[in-house]
């Protein structure tokens, strides 16, 4: 009976850790495994094996509609006549518009979904209006008040169908003091020793929407609104994908992420090894060619500690983990 015990307690913590694959020890050896294979990209130490498979997946917090949907769409727009560079960087092309060098981080929450859409919708408010309207759009507003799924997850399409419908505050980052309401939920670190608490390896409740803005704010919730105009998405349209974002700004793209992207560091990913993780929602904001391989340059909501000071590269123009099948852009109504 006493061996029984102790080989459920092994399945159950074997199952339970996202962080070692099958066949790999640990978190170290599946990182050796990677830097040791022939392939386009680097891994280093993002999470370790402490976190369980619960919470890490809870990072990945793309939930697809079930029933009615909460949002319609407009065509997407067909682009001809405009030539699409070998790179492109929205940080380059649209200077004035700080928000597209921003990392935020959604914490021990399933926001992917929210701060990937507000990320985008933020950019392409400042890129419509030429600069004049650097306003950041708050995530806690999304996340708390959409109805969308808050932290226990949501999807992109349905976050701009709620920027449309009742529009959006403004709102920093946790602890920023900065617009109507500021993210509530801390930022963490997951693996490493830095300015940030460690995380705490549970979820926090979705926050309780709140119709108001925080004490000492110069505004109202409702004066503070900024809305949408339209709403539209992709589906394997990589060149009318670039010229969207040439012309507009960053999109947000959903993908299954596996478990060895986790640990990414450097150069351009493709898939090697690992099972499914979850669906991830993040925001494209370019692309460019490294070592000969085409890469779409991506922007994550895991804080500038994560990956490559926050963004990563991945293969373009093979679907690499669905990425270019499910993307989602909007305009702002200005």
């Amino acid at each position: 009976m006493g061996k029984l015990t102790l080989l459920l307690v092994l399945c159950v913590c074997i199952a339970g850790s996202l962080q070692s694959p099958r066949g790999f020890r640990n978190v170290d050896h599946l990182i050796e495994y990677i830097n040791n294979a022939n392939t386009t990209w680097k891994a280093g130490k993002n999470f370790d094996d402490s976190y369980s498979l619960e919470y890490v997946r809870g990072l990945m917090g793309v939930r697809r509609p079930v029933g009615a949907l909460d949002y319609v769409e407009s065509p997407a727009p067909v682009y001809s006549g405009i030539d699409i560079p070998k790179e492109f960087d929205p940080r380059v092309q649209w200077p004035e518009c700080k928000s597209l060098s921003e990392i935020r981080d959604q914490g021990s929450c399933g926001g992917c979904w929210a701060f990937s859409s507000v990320e985008a919708m933020t950019d392409r408010l400042c890129i419509a209006s030429k600069g004049k309207q650097q306003v950041e759009l708050s995530g806690e507003d999304m996340v708390a008040c959409s109805g969308a799924g808050g932290c226990g997850g949501g999807w992109p399409a349905s976050a701009y169908g709620y920027y449309i419908r009742s529009g959006l505050v403004s709102g920093g980052l946790y602890d920023s003091h900065e617009g109507c309401q500021p993210y509530t939920i801390a930022s963490c670190e997951h693996y490493i020793t830095g300015q940030r608490p460690p995380c705490h390896k549970h979820y926090d409740p979705t926050p309780k929407c709140q119709h108001s803005c925080v004490t000492g704010y110069n505004g109202t919730y409702q004066s503070d609104k900024h809305y949408g105009s339209k709403q539209y998405s992709f589906s394997n349209r990589n060149r009318d994908v670039q010229a969207d974002i040439m012309t507009n700004g960053p999109v947000v793209a959903v993908f299954t992420v596996y478990e060895d992207f986790l640990q990414y560091k450097s150069g351009v990913y493709k898939h090697l090894t690992g099972d499914v993780a979850g669906l991830h929602a993040v925001k494209i904001i370019g692309w460019g060619v490294e070592s000969g391989v085409d890469y779409w340059l991506v922007v994550n909501s895991w804080n500038p500690d994560w990956g490559n000071k926050g963004y990563f590269k991945i293969a373009r123009g093979h679907d690499e983990g669905g990425i270019e099948g499910d993307i989602v852009a909007g305009l702002p109504k200005l």
